[in-house]
This record gives structure tokens, C-alpha cells and sequence, in this order.
């Protein structure tokens, strides 16, 4: 059965005044647990959980606003299930947030892994992320016309293993299985693959020499076991285990066969299988596996900066990618960007034309790491921007020709071979050819390009530009705060539920810090203070006007408000 109390009801007496001092009531009213009381408590998704009860049969429930907070406190708080049960039972800080009554509270770890799971099974997370930070920019008052994006890489839960050490280990865990469910086949399989695959899978192959030629000899013999066992069992029931297709995964990813010859692949791509154990994780050539996190924050004047959007991402994915689902996703929220600061990662010119076209603009240096310094390039020629078209070569000369394809869109320009072999800076020249015609080819995106790098070395540039190293000391902050770092939880779901829950309590901790809502929140308080409390108003007093008024079947604020005081 269904328990919940609208946290916009107000006691008449705050019970918590009774039972801290002065100075921490002030400290905790002003803190996070303030903030979330009065600010986040009632946009907690409450609806989509009571969903999953009964309105009427059954025993009744916790306090359904006060678990969805609780599940999301832990994640920012980075509490275990353990820790934030007895959190809820003892710390008066978290009741007090949570709405609920001082000192008189039971919870056990299994009920609270059954409103994990629902959060998980209902999505709810993402929802909860941008509700959060919707309430705190209206609170704040939050000034979001100029943004920061970048990404960060997130651990999960799971050891990191060597292309050896996985490809035993997926083949341990498959020989566990068969053992265990249909021994006798197990039996018939040659012992020397059963004794090399025995020991525990941190210690596979541990005792072999640690040289280079060694380790290729043991990757070899382990990814022909893996093509024997692929072989042997793919028409049996074993075909079907999850062991068994991750078996067939990694052989896959790993190694090719060639003339019945068993070849391991130099390199396998990053959207590769990690961990049996995570097995939607990818790696990143320079971070490693794991998973990554987009994320756009404010970074205009004001005390603190809110991070407006998040998209989590498996660690394969390019950054460049990420620009448009980030737009898509401040869009939906309403806190587009007038101007959005990245790194060279995010700023190429479709990127930019892109966000142009959403009266949004990008700024980020462009991309050098093609560019060859010592020839020239086309920021060099003289080219009209409005029809593409060559004006003047870097040495003043005009082109024979020089006529733009609307189809390719590309520019084929052409000089005279004869000028330009005598030009002084012909070594330099990029144009190509022979004989009595010499042509240079360009882009749109190129000029465009070209225009950005010179803009990047101007004073104006980099008085706007210097502002996004800011997301660096957010992520740094963050990581140590929250334990970003490495998350307690494996797999996609729990991982990106994790990542937007604690990126939007980072927010609320970022929002406690704000004087502008500090103020409100304590003009809120004072409400029920400026009109003092006769002497002769008791908790007596109040008991019988209540039970007068339901005998004379009133029915008004002014009951509901006796009724929840007394």
C-alpha cells in the first residue's frame, strides 16, 4: 500500500529546532540537507515508484518521497546500501532533508535495494538529473548563456585484464560452467587445457616468464584452446550459456583464422569486450576501459556553476560526437547556450555549422594535429567568402582560374605553372601540377577553419576562451567529492544511473553554497516565525479545536495543519 506525505506540508512546530542548537539548525538549514528539503524534496519522481505499488492492499510502504530521496543521497553521498540504511536510521542531517520525523526511523538494506532496482528498471534517473537542475536554475536564477563542455573517464566496478589474462579468463569461466552442469564432458576434454586453466583468474599464467616472447607464445596457445572449445561445443545445450557467447565474442574481436590457422589480431579496436563481468564497457587508447561522461556547466558570473547536461557514454566513443546530442539535450531542458566553450576535440566545422544553425556558437581552437607547419595552407590565399573562389596566391598572384563545385563542393583553382616555379616561395606552395598549370585545391570547411585559427590568436579569443579550463577542477572536485573516479557499480544501467544521480547532487551541493538561495530559503522559514504563537497555544489547545472541528465536520487548511502539528 501506497505512504506518502507531500513534503510541501509544513509542521506548525520543526521538531528539529527542539533537537539541535541554534547554531547547527542554522548550519544544517543552510546546508545540502536544506536545499534538498526545500528545493528538490518535492520534484522527486514519486509518481513513476508508487507505480509499482498497490494503492490500497498489502503492508503499507516507507514514506515513498523520502526512499527516492534516500536513493538518490547515497549516490552523491557514495554511501553503500549498508551505509545509507543506517544513515537514514541515525543521521538526524539526512531525516532532516528527508522530511522525516527526528529519531524514529527503521529501514533494512534489502527493502532499499528494492527502490535501487526500481530506479534502475524505470529509468528514472536521467528524469530526476534534469528536474533537479531545472528547480536549482530557476532558484538561482542561474545565468546559462555561456557553457563549458568535456568528458571525463569513469572506472566501473571490475578489474582491468591484458589481452591474455581475458581471453583465459572467458575461457575459465566457460570451463566452470561445463564442469559444473555436464561433467562428463568436462572429462573428455584433454588435461592439460583442464590443469592450465585451474588456477584463479588473477592468477593465470602467473607463473610463466615475463618477456615479450613468452607472452605471445601464451596468447597464441590460449586463442587456439578457445578456437578447439569453439568447435567442440557450438552444436551442444552449452552453446547457449552467456559464458559460452562471450567465449565466441572475444575469439571474434581478438583473432581471425586464416587456412585453418589461428592468427591474433594486432590491434582490436576499443568497442571490444573489457570484462566478462562488464560487458558493456568499452576502452579508450589513452584513459583505458571503462566509460565516459559528456558534460556541459555553466560558466557565467555568479558564486557557483551548475552542470546543465550530462550524457554518459562507453569509453569508445568520440568526442566529436557528443556535440549534438548535447545541444538535443539542452534544448529539451530549455537552458540552451548563447555560447558554448570545448576543447580542438569538439571543434570541428561541422560541429560548428551545426551549432550556428541552433543560434548557438562553439568556440574551441581548431585541430592542428594534421597540420604541416612548414608549407603553407589555405589560410594563406586570398579567397572570397562568399563564392569560395581564389583571389590571390600567398606571393599576390591571381589564378588563371578558380571556379567552385556546388556538387563535390570543393574549389579547383589553377595558376600559371611558368609564375609559379619562379616565385621565391614556390618550396612552400601547396599547389600541385606540372608543366605550364599548377592547381590547388580547398573546402569550404578549410577557409572557415582557416578564419577560426586566425581569430584564435587574437587578445578578444582568448578573454572568452580562457574560462573553459574551469570543467578541468569540476571534474578534479568531483571525482574526490563524490567518487566519480571509480564507481561501486558495473554495467551500463547502473553505471549511467549513477553518473546522472551524483552529477545532479553535485549540483545541490554547488546550490547550498549560493547566497541568493540561502536567502530564499530562509524567507521561506520565517514565514511561520513573523506571526508569533500566543503563550496560551498548546499542543493541548490544538488537540481539542482539532477534534472539535471533525465533530462539527469542517473540513480546511487550518485542520490539516492541527492534525499534522498534533
Amino acid at each position: 500500500m501506497q505512504y506518502i506525505v507531500d513534503p510541501r506540508q509544513n509542521c506548525l512546530f520543526d521538531p528539529y529546532k527542539r533537537v539541535f542548537s541554534k547554531l547547527a539548525y542554522r548550519r544544517i538549514v543552510n546546508g545540502w540537507q536544506g536545499v534538498f528539503r526545500r528545493v528538490i524534496l518535492e520534484i522527486m519522481p514519486v509518481d513513476t515508484i508508487a507505480g509499482e505499488f498497490s494503492e490500497s492492499e498489502g503492508r503499507s510502504t516507507k514514506e515513498l518521497y523520502s526512499m527516492a530521496g534516500l536513493v538518490f543521497i547515497m549516490q552523491f553521498r557514495n554511501w553503500t546500501i549498508e551505509q545509507a540504511a543506517e544513515e537514514y536510521m541515525i543521521n538526524l542531517g539526512v531525516q532532516y532533508a528527508l522530511n522525516l520525523e527526528p529519531g524514529e526511523q527503521s529501514l533494512s538494506s534489502r527493502t532499499l535495494d528494492r527502490y535501487l532496482a526500481i530506479f534502475r528498471e524505470c529509468d528514472i534517473a536521467e528524469k530526476v538529473f534534469h528536474d533537479v537542475t531545472q528547480a536549482l536554475v530557476e532558484a538561482l536564477e542561474k545565468d546559462v548563456s555561456r557553457q563549458r563542455l568535456d568528458s571525463t573517464h569513469i572506472f566501473s566496478n571490475m578489474a582491468r585484464f591484458g589481452r591474455t589474462q581475458l581471453m583465459g579468463v572467458v575461457v575459465k569461466r566457460f570451463l566452470t560452467q561445463v564442469h559444473r552442469h555436464d561433467e562428463l564432458a568436462y572429462e573428455a576434454l584433454p588435461e592439460e587445457l583442464r590443469e592450465r586453466y585451474k588456477p584463479a583468474a588473477n592468477r593465470l599464467f602467473g607463473d610463466t616468464v615475463n618477456d615479450i616472447k613468452s607472452r605471445k607464445l601464451i596468447r597464441q596457445q590460449v586463442a587456439e584452446d578457445m578456437l578447439m572449445l569453439i568447435q567442440r561445443f557450438e552444436d551442444t545445450d552449452h552453446a547457449d550459456r552467456t559464458t559460452f557467447k562471450q567465449l565466441v565474442r572475444v575469439f571474434n574481436e581478438q583473432c581471425t583464422v586464416e587456412e585453418k590457422r589461428v592468427i591474433i589480431k594486432e590491434k582490436a579496436g576499443g568497442r571490444v569486450l573489457q570484462n566478462p563481468s562488464d560487458p558493456d564497457a568499452t576502452y579508450d587508447g589513452l584513459k583505458g576501459p571503462g566509460y565516459q561522461v559528456q558534460v556541459a556547466e555553466t560558466c557565467t558570473e555568479g558564486d557557483v556553476q551548475l552542470i546543465t547536461a550530462v550524457i554518459p557514454q562507453t569509453a569508445a566513443e568520440p568526442d566529436c560526437e557528443a556535440v549534438l546530442p548535447v545541444c538535443r539535450d539542452l534544448q529539451e531542458a530549455g537552458l540552451v547556450p548563447e555560447i558554448m566553450l570545448c576543447d580542438a576535440a569538439y571543434g570541428s566545422d561541422a560541429n560548428v555549422q551545426n551549432c550556428k544553425a541552433q543560434e548557438m556558437e562553439l568556440i574551441s581552437p581548431v585541430n592542428r594535429s594534421r597540420r604541416n607547419d612548414e608549407i603553407m595552407h589555405v589560410d594563406d590565399f586570398d579567397i572570397n567568402p562568399f563564392t569560395e573562389c581564389v583571389r590571390r596566391c600567398p606571393a599576390g598572384h591571381a589564378p588563371l582560374e578558380s571556379t567552385h563545385d556546388l556538387s563535390t563542393g570543393k574549389t579547383r583553382t589553377i595558376f600559371d605553372g611558368e609564375l609559379c616555379r619562379a616565385c621565391p616561395i614556390f618550396a612552400k606552395c601547396p599547389t600541385t601540377g606540372k608543366g605550364n598549370r599548377r592547381t590547388f585545391h580547398h573546402t569550404p570547411a578549410q577557409r572557415r577553419n582557416a578564419v577560426r585559427l586566425q581569430n584564435e590568436q587574437t587578445p578578444a579569443f582568448r578573454s572568452v576562451y580562457n574560462k573553459r579550463a574551469g570543467i578541468e577542477g569540476t571534474f578534479s572536485r568531483i571525482k574526490s567529492c563524490l567518487g566519480l573516479h571509480r564507481l561501486r557499480v558495473r554495467g551500463s544501467k547502473p553505471v549511467f544511473m549513477a553518473l546522472f544521480l551524483k552529477l545532479a547532487g553535485w549540483n545541490i551541493l554547488q546550490a547550498a553554497k549560493s547566497n541568493t538561495l540561502r536567502r530564499k530559503i530562509a524567507a521561506e522559514i520565517r514565514v511561520f516565525s513573523t506571526n508569533p504563537i500566543p503563550k496560551w497555544l498548546s499542543i493541548p489547545v490544538l488537540r481539542f479545536y482539532y477534534h472539535l472541528f471533525n465533530r462539527l465536520g469542517l473540513c480546511s487548511p487550518l485542520t490539516d495543519l492541527l492534525m499534522h502539528s498534533c
